[in-house]
């Protein structure tokens, strides 16, 4: 799982694997060791929810999915998921929750869990 933040954006790329995984199991979490401290990430279906929002506590964002949505996820074609919420402080947080493709350029990072990249067939 990656999870990019830029501005009042955050942006969760789920790879086969892991969209499997919430799919299945309702819940992925992910962290980065800072050594002082741990930074924690991760996507949950929630009954309740009827778009995605998101918290941040205790070092941990989660950003929370429709359960009806998520439960099925795996076993579309849809590739992302997107909602703007207007936070407590006013101002608006774009969030993103998208299938993670296979980059068109070289990299050296591992990909083969990535979704077919549809711009190579």
């Amino acid at each position: 799982m990656k999870i990019r933040i830029k501005g009042d954006s955050v942006r969760f790329r789920l790879t086969q694997s892991e969209v499997k995984s919430l799919s299945t199991n309702g819940e992925i979490y992910d962290s980065t060791n800072f050594g002082s401290q741990v930074f924690s990430y991760g996507v949950i279906l929630t009954r309740d929810a009827n778009q995605l929002r998101i918290s941040f506590e205790n070092n941990r964002v989660t950003l929370e999915m429709p359960e009806t949505t998520g439960k099925v996820w795996f076993e579309n074609d849809i590739i992302t998921y997107d909602h703007t919420i207007k936070t407590t402080s006013g101002n608006e947080l774009y969030l993103l929750l998208e299938k993670d493709f296979t980059c068109l350029d070289n990299t050296i990072e591992d990909q083969s869990d990535n979704y077919p990249n549809p711009k190579l067939s």
